[in-house]
Order: C-alpha cells, then sequence, then structure tokens
C-alpha cells in the first residue's frame, strides 16, 4: 500500500507544474534599425506586473503560467504577445517606429503654454488619489568617473489624497547600499529626497518653469503631431537662441482627448551648456549633464506614474581641487493598486534617503525589480 502511494508521488512530482516560475527574458529593438529600444513598458497582464526595458533593450522576468504580455512605447506601435511564444534562453522582439514620419504642426488658438497649464491641472485631477505604488529605486553614484556607491530599495507610496502636497505615506520593505570606496560618502553623492518625490511627480513641478511670464520669451513652444501616431500629441519647448541660463529642452507627449499627460522628458543641451559661464568659487558647482525623464500609464480606469529616470554630472569645486560626480536614479512602480494597507506610525519611513537605513535583505527582490541592470551596472 505505501509502496503504490510513493510510487504514485514519486510519478506526480517528476510532472512540469503549471504553476512553476520560469525565467524570461526578453530583448526589444528597432525593425528597422537592430538598435535596442530603452523606456519600453512591458506589462505582464495576468499580475499586472510593469516592467522597462534598459539601455540594452532587456527585459527579464519570472513568469508563472500563461499570459498575455502587453509591450508599449510612445514612439512604437504596441505590441501583445503570448507567454507561450518565448524561448526558453531570451527572445528578441521587434517593434515599428511610428514617429519616422513627416512630422506636423497643430496649429491652435491658445498659446501652447495656455495648453500645458490646462494639461497639468486636468491630469493631477484624474492621477489616480487613493492609491498605493510598489516601487524599486535605484541608484547609481560616480565620483571622478568610477562608481563609487549604489543602493536600491523595495518601498510603497501610500497616496492619501489629492491635497496639493499629494500627501503620501512611505514604507521601505527591503533595501540594501554599497560603498564601492573606501572615501566618506559626502552629501553631494545622495541621490533622491523620498520625502517629496511623489509629491514632485504628481504636481508636475518639473513643468513650473515653462509656466512662468518669462518662459514665453525664453522658449519656442510648437505642438506636433505624427500621421502615424494621432493618439498622442508632442509638446516642444526649446530656448530661443538668446535665452540665457541652464534652461532644459522639454518635450511633453499627451493624450489629446483625454487631455492627460503621458510622458515628460527634458534636458540641458550642449549647445545651452557651451553658454554657461564656468564657476570658480569655492563651493560652487559647474553642471555638465542634466537629464529627466518620467513615464505615466493608463490601466484600465487607473492613471499613475510608472516611472522616472534623472541623471545629473557636475563638477564641485572644493578647496584647491575639484571633484566630478554623476548622480543615476531610476524609479519604477512595479505594481499599482487602489487598495489601503495596514501600518504602524513606527513602520514610517520619515528620511530623506535609504542612505541612513540598514540594510534589509528578505529575499533577492531586485531580480524581480522590473527593471534589469546593464552589463556596465552589473559590473559595478
Amino acid at each position: 500500500m505505501w509502496k503504490t502511494v510513493l510510487v504514485l508521488f514519486l510519478m506526480i512530482s517528476s510532472l512540469p507544474s503549471f504553476s512553476q516560475k520560469v525565467d524570461k527574458i526578453i530583448v526589444i529593438k528597432d525593425k528597422e534599425t537592430n538598435l535596442p529600444i530603452e523606456d519600453a513598458t512591458v506589462t505582464i497582464v495576468k499580475t499586472r506586473q510593469n516592467l522597462l526595458s534598459n539601455k540594452d533593450g532587456i527585459v527579464s522576468f519570472e513568469l508563472t503560467g500563461a499570459s498575455n504580455i502587453q509591450i508599449r512605447h510612445s514612439s512604437y506601435l504596441g505590441i501583445t504577445v503570448r507567454s507561450v511564444m518565448l524561448k526558453d534562453d531570451s527572445t528578441v522582439i521587434y517593434l515599428r517606429s511610428n514617429v519616422n514620419d513627416l512630422e506636423e504642426i497643430v496649429v491652435t488658438k491658445k498659446h501652447p503654454q495656455k495648453i500645458l497649464a490646462s494639461l497639468i491641472e486636468n491630469s493631477k485631477k484624474q492621477l489616480t488619489i487613493p492609491g498605493r505604488l510598489k516601487v524599486y529605486s535605484r541608484e547609481f553614484f560616480k565620483l571622478n568617473g568610477k562608481y563609487s556607491y549604489y543602493n536600491d530599495g523595495l518601498m510603497n507610496f501610500q497616496l492619501m489624497d489629492k491635497s496639493k502636497k499629494a500627501k503620501t505615506v512611505l514604507l521601505v520593505e527591503q533595501n540594501r547600499s554599497k560603498s564601492l570606496i573606501e572615501e566618506e560618502i559626502s552629501a553631494d553623492l545622495l541621490g533622491y529626497n523620498l520625502n517629496d518625490i511623489m509629491e514632485n511627480y504628481y504636481n508636475f513641478k518639473y513643468l513650473n518653469l515653462l509656466l512662468t511670464a518669462s518662459a514665453k520669451k525664453e522658449y519656442d513652444f510648437v505642438i506636433k503631431v505624427y500621421s502615424k501616431n494621432k493618439e498622442y500629441n508632442l509638446i516642444s519647448a526649446v530656448p530661443i537662441d538668446k535665452a540665457e541660463g541652464l534652461l532644459d529642452d522639454f518635450s511633453i507627449i499627451y493624450d489629446p482627448k483625454k487631455k492627460i499627460i503621458l510622458e515628460v522628458s527634458s534636458f540641458v543641451s550642449p549647445i545651452v551648456l557651451s553658454k554657461i559661464k564656468e564657476k570658480t568659487s569655492n563651493g560652487s558647482k559647474n553642471i555638465n549633464k542634466s537629464s529627466f525623464k518620467t513615464i505615466y500609464k493608463i490601466q484600465n480606469s487607473d492613471y499613475y506614474l510608472l516611472s522616472s529616470k534623472e541623471e545629473i554630472g557636475f563638477e564641485k569645486i572644493d578647496k584647491n581641487h575639484t571633484k566630478d560626480i554623476e548622480v543615476r536614479n531610476y524609479f519604477l512602480t512595479t505594481n499599482f493598486s487602489t487598495q489601503h494597507y495596514e501600518y504602524k506610525d513606527t513602520e514610517v519611513y520619515k528620511d530623506k534617503t535609504l542612505y541612513n537605513k540598514t540594510d534589509v535583505i528578505l529575499t533577492d527582490y531586485w531580480n524581480d525589480s522590473g527593471l534589469t541592470a546593464t552589463a556596465e551596472e552589473m559590473k559595478s
């Protein structure tokens, strides 16, 4: 009797399990150029997990059972694939560009600045609050060209109400930090201020510069649309030749029907940087690189922050020598829910960064983060 049961158990346990987790890798490339596509959004429909392709176009994840997988990017035609079509090692998926045709200028009665102001107000109203964002955060720091410090964390942001400050409560699930140099980490190598980061994103703080009266004189505003991609409009705001100061080039992609912002990106062009007078006084900073990008996602009836990426590089004048510093930050909402989570006041994280928090590692959470490290980042 027991031998029969044992044989049956061994036979059953040897069969493949339909709930078994399987590691998958997708490489997303441009159909025409064969180049990797960065910032493509990948959603596992079954679990609603969000992932983002890295600079190499790579997305890696664990899959439990069959599911549709949606792949989207604002500059490409989106596609949906079945997980059963993915190969055991890695699968290359090609996307077709929808912005490689001629741009069409959208003529409007209102100045694009007024349209942008209206978009910001409507987007703030439409963002789903209350809501909970399960976020993976990753930060890289370079000192004089070498990786010097790294941290990442898995945390929950509970958005409480639609006040002007978009009040949030932060709980850190897991985190780790690693110093790669013997020198003491300075305050210059600290990135995100976790206390106000969601307030900034949910109030579109980075666009405030474009709403000022002086912006009309300093920026050339244009609204564009591509003939193959009329689902989205693009507001371009580029500093005019005579403009002075450290002004970014802005691109704002929005849905003209729903009147909500889907993507914001900006960078300081080499032309602008070349006009900036170099500072020499002790403690001053000379910016040599600055870029920013946020992506907002519409998922069913929910509208929320999906990801952000910020990068800044500067030279700091420090007494008789200088320091070259680079900070690169990533933020990815792996899951969004309108469900409220229970917490104690003592569990709320109130510090500005993860730097001072003791490491808490319960799982290999970075492997399920939805943001795969590049080969360069892995070396650090």
